[in-house]
């Protein structure tokens, strides 16, 4: 048997595995917080969020199995991204990391670049659109309004580029990250370019595109001094955590989704060919030959926890989901008329407008905290229910879906999804997640398992299908939270403004 290593950054949490031929043999994990310094903005600390939290988890986990850390064959990682975070030459962190898409701060930016090349042309070199997911823009942001940091920038990475260097010295990150660094990336080339955008960074200070189950180089002495781990060992390439998540329950084929139930809603859905839609994000897969259409909520499992910390503070941090979740089940489906827009962080796919306002709508004497409860997850449903129409408009078919994530453990939020989008969702047995799915990709950088092994390892265990007694309920509220969303879009906007 081959032990191989998993570690995945979240967004609050690192989670990490041990595992033995797809036989878990130990798990950690260690919290840390996303900050918010300013409306529109989210950061971590990469020197103790990030690499803090590896190194931990990676000697708790040897430690907890223990093993020698030379059994460990692999060490594969993931993290939250796309990110952006500038580093000098010893890859010491120069600033905060801004993360993925539900930092909004280059708006500016973002409006500046499709100026001066042109969304089109964008979409057609880079396969996305500039949205608050593009590092590109944040990365200009960066050169704008912390200059002293870009200027001392060796390199620009995401999150796990920065966890592959500071393990083996080198600086690599894998094609379907690289895809989100627009205007930076050529998805035809594979590659860096910097044609569209010559002002942004030099590609030189840019990790090298390579793929997701290469081997990036091995544990470098000081980084087995840190880590717990045996110097020498081999690092994958890694990959964003929704990807590695995809793979850990088997989406692997063209057709295949994987909804994410996590702080975000994230899906990834597998295409034989590009797909060219603007509302989408585009990249490479993992492996040579298939390509990833993607989307994302701004806010889902954070905005659960919103509401459990303003609205349910009395009942306990460790019950109050469960008493929730009964609540809003006494609820009928539709809340009893309520409508609620997640858009609390703007909205991602595929509105891709940072101004979206959150709102509940409908709202009279009658209605009680599960009413609103069950019409935020409603909403959430909804919301992922805008996406999957957006892939059909673009000729894009769904014909299985693997559900993933902590929020596929509440019955409400799950049940929703199905019976908004119509379409059954499969669990599988294993649901430890993106950290499940990098020791998985080590063991097939390590030639210890094949692509096709993790339907033997992770098979499927349960299925949530579509309830016929919803479905009037949910055919009403389609078009009208469409129509809120438009209808409310110019309010929203002109209290984003600052006041003169």
């Amino acid at each position: 048997m081959t032990i191989t290593l998993g570690i995945d950054i979240g967004t609050y949490e690192t989670k990490g595995v041990l595992v033995d031929d797809g036989r878990v043999i130990a798990e950690a994990a260690r919290g840390h917080e996303m900050r918010v310094p300013r409306p529109g903005w989210a950061e971590h600390d990469a020197e103790t969020d990030w690499w803090g939290d590896f190194c931990a988890v990676a000697r708790a986990l040897v430690g907890q199995a223990r093993i020698d850390p030379r059994r460990v064959a692999a060490v594969g990682a993931s993290a939250i991204g796309p990110c952006m975070l500038p580093v000098d030459a010893a890859c010491r962190p120069l600033a905060p990391a801004v993360l993925y898409g539900v930092d909004t701060r280059a708006a500016a930016e973002i409006a500046d670049l499709d100026a001066a090349i042109g969304p089109a042309r964008i979409l057609e070199v880079c396969g996305n659109a500039l949205t608050s997911q593009a590092v590109g823009p944040k990365i200009l942001w960066l050169k704008r309004h912390r200059p002293e940091a870009f200027a001392a920038a060796a390199r620009i990475h995401t999150s796990t580029s920065f966890l592959v260097e500071r393990l083996t010295g080198r600086a690599v990150i894998d094609h379907y990250t690289a895809a989100n660094f627009a205007p930076l990336y050529d998805v035809a080339r594979l590659g860096w370019t910097d044609a569209l955008a010559p002002d942004i960074v030099a590609p030189e200070r840019l990790p090298r595109p390579d793929w997701s189950a290469a081997i990036a180089g091995e544990v470098t002495g000081a980084a087995a001094a840190e880590t717990g781990l045996a110097a020498g060992t081999p690092v994958t390439v890694g990959t964003i955590d929704a990807a590695a998540e995809a793979v850990s329950v088997g989406v692997a084929a063209p057709g295949d989704l994987m909804l994410m139930y996590g702080s975000t809603v994230f899906a990834i859905l597998l295409t034989a060919a590009r797909i060219r839609d603007g509302r989408l994000w585009h990249a490479p897969w993992l492996f040579p030959g298939l390509h990833a259409s993607m989307a994302g909520l701004a806010t889902s499992g954070t905005l659960t926890h919103w509401f459990r910390d303003r609205f349910a503070r009395e009942l306990g941090r460790e019950t109050a989901f469960a008493t929730l979740a009964a609540e809003a089940v006494a609820s009928p489906p539709g809340a009893r008329g309520l409508l609620c827009l997640p858009h609390f962080s703007g909205e991602r796919t595929p509105l891709h407008d940072p101004h979206a306002a959150g709102t509940f709508f409908g709202l009279n004497l009658t209605h009680c905290r599960g009413d609103l409860y069950r019409a935020l997850l409603e909403g959430i449903a909804l919301a992922t229910g805008r996406i999957v129409e957006t892939w059909a408009e673009a000729r894009a078919p769904v014909t299985r879906v693997r559900a993933v994530g902590g929020g596929t453990r509440n019955p409400v939020w799950l049940q929703a999804t199905s019976d908004v989008t119509g379409l059954a969702q499969e669990l599988c047995a294993e649901t430890r997640g993106a950290s499940y799915g990098d020791a998985f990709l080590a063991a097939v950088a390590v030639g210890a398992a094949r692509p096709e092994d993790i339907s033997r390892w992770n098979p499927v265990a349960g299925r949530a299908l579509p309830a016929a007694a919803a479905a009037a309920a949910y055919a009403r509220a389609r078009p009208l939270f469409r129509a809120l969303y438009e209808t409310t879009r110019e309010i929203a906007h002109a209290l984003a403004r600052p006041l003169p």
